[in-house]
């Protein structure tokens, strides 16, 4: 390349040249300086057992009279995925307990109108894969409460004193156990015999792989650890009896602020004789810090949050692995919650890929570590019934963010791919999160950009020609956005969360 200059000593010769010639040697030195993911394909440091997942609850949005209510369960079933809970919960009475009211010496009130539906939108639309079944709510007039508890005759009108009461009315938990019996038969055998010997025939007769016995009992009737694990063994020794195949879920809980209750319920010596604890559960919830929070520190909040939980996981693992180790662990509430439900302000679009990218990585991170399910929470809510905690947009009925977020991961990752080596050189970009996996579909590369900005690095050699799969801020409520590279950089945009699919 030549230049001619008429003015040879011209400040401004002198920059066009410099321009010209030396420019595109920085601009390569630029890029040559972004730093580049580095993976050592034959290094693996874990094997996932992990399936990402969701839970379903029921409420008035997912009823076969919602607006919403095919668009919602057909992408329950596009998700195809395994261990989906099923959680019939207290604010709607009607919806989630089968008996309202105790039998009399010449009747019994066991009426299951308003749950069959929803329950069998589920079963239809997870044939094929296992769920996990939790009717959580117990009847209120097994509680001895300072008077009747009366809860609206409107099953969609949200109630959320139903739950009252700390003891039982029954110690001995047998009336408690002898609900949940009637229940399942309900579900599994085609019917059951009421408390007065009456015959009432469900025709029903599901695989429930999985139960779970009650839900967050540190919240749900303030139970100390020697109440919910008597609970439980009386549960799970009678439900045994009609369904040995049927694994039991115990725990659930909301918050893990201490760990005897882990400690008790996973000692062996604390169940009744033949009670074993086959699998655990509990939850995770970011949320604000303080009022008035934004984004801007959503990015930070969220995710410094998310890891203190890690932390938690790690312990409870630790006690697991002592005290019990063939029981499993399914975590199976993860998402973020910004108020609460009886509290309505508009949430940022934003605010839906912070928390999809936030699942992401917690669900990475508990691959790492071994646990069995990450259930994402939770397929509908809207306002007055949990909002920010929705993967379906309950306006349009499309799935959102955190719907595709999960979507993605279930599509690329799951049990029995390795996790490899997995760093950067050149230096970490801020709030990049990578793994590389080798799965059975091939080698791929997860990336989390947990951060309110765009961000630029570099790809191994081998990424030229390879498929990147993208759900951010662009995509919305839309479908993750897919192209194929040309080059080895990468721009994620914020709050993204992406996967490379390598040639």
């Amino acid at each position: 390349m030549t230049f001619k200059c008429i003015y040879n000593r011209s400040f401004l010769c002198f920059s066009i040249v410099f321009a010209a010639v030396y420019l595109p040697t920085f601009r390569t030195f630029a890029q040559q300086q972004l730093p580049v993911v580095d993976i050592q394909w034959n290094t693996v440091q874990h094997v996932s057992k992990t399936t990402p997942t969701l839970q379903l609850v029921e409420n008035p949005m997912v009823r076969p009279n919602s607006p919403i209510h095919k668009q919602t369960f057909t992408a329950l079933k596009a998700l195809g995925t395994d261990y989906v809970r099923y959680v019939p919960w207290f604010p709607y009475p009607k919806m989630a307990v089968a008996e309202l009211k105790p039998p009399t010496k010449d009747a019994t009130f066991w009426d299951f109108t308003y749950l069959d539906s929803t329950m069998q939108a589920l079963m239809d639309a997870t044939s094929g894969h296992t769920v996990v079944i939790n009717f959580s709510t117990t009847p209120v007039w097994m509680w001895q409460t300072d008077s009747a508890v009366r809860y609206p005759e409107n099953p969609y009108q949200p109630y959320w004193d139903y739950n009252q009461g700390t003891r039982l009315r029954d110690t001995t938990v047998k009336e408690l156990a002898a609900y949940y019996v009637r229940l399942f038969s309900w579900y599994t055998k085609g019917g059951f015999t009421d408390e007065l010997g009456k015959f009432h025939k469900s025709g029903h007769y599901y695989k429930i792989p999985y139960w779970e016995v009650l839900n967050e009992p540190d919240l749900e009737h303030n139970m100390s650890p020697e109440l919910y694990t008597r609970i439980y063994d009386e549960i799970v020794k009678e439900l045994k009896k009609i369904s040995p195949e049927t694994k039991f879920i115990g725990l659930s809980f909301a918050y893990i602020s201490t760990p005897v209750y882990f400690e008790y319920f996973l000692n062996p010596a604390n169940h009744r004789y033949g009670i074993v604890p086959e699998g655990i559960s509990y939850h995770h919830y970011s949320t604000p810090s303080y009022e008035g929070q934004d984004v801007e520190n959503y990015q930070y909040t969220f995710f410094e949050k998310a890891s203190a939980f890690l932390d938690k996981v790690r312990y409870i693992e630790n006690i697991r692995k002592r005290l019990a180790p063939n029981t499993f662990t399914t975590i199976n509430e993860i998402g973020t919650i910004l108020r609460s439900p009886r509290v309505i302000k508009p949430i940022e679009k934003e605010y839906w890929n912070v928390s999809g990218a936030m699942y992401a990585y917690i669900f990475l991170e508990l691959t790492k570590l071994g646990i069995d399910a990450a259930g994402e929470s939770q397929l509908v809510g809207y306002p007055t019934q949990y909002p920010d905690v929705s993967m379906m947009n309950w306006e349009t009925g499309n799935p959102n963010a955190r719907y595709w977020v999960l979507k993605l991961l279930h599509d690329h990752f799951g049990p029995g791919d390795q996790l490899v080596a997995t760093s950067f050189k050149g230096g970490y970009p801020d709030g990049v999160i990578s793994q590389a996996f080798i799965t059975k579909k091939g080698n791929k590369l997860l990336l989390i950009n947990s951060r309110n900005k765009e961000v630029q690095f570099a790809l191994p050699g081998n990424a030229n020609g390879a498929t990147l799969s993208v759900v951010d801020v662009s995509t919305m409520d839309n479908p993750p956005a897919s192209s194929t590279l040309s080059d080895a950089n990468i721009t994620l945009k914020p709050f993204s969360v992406a996967v490379v699919q390598f040639k």
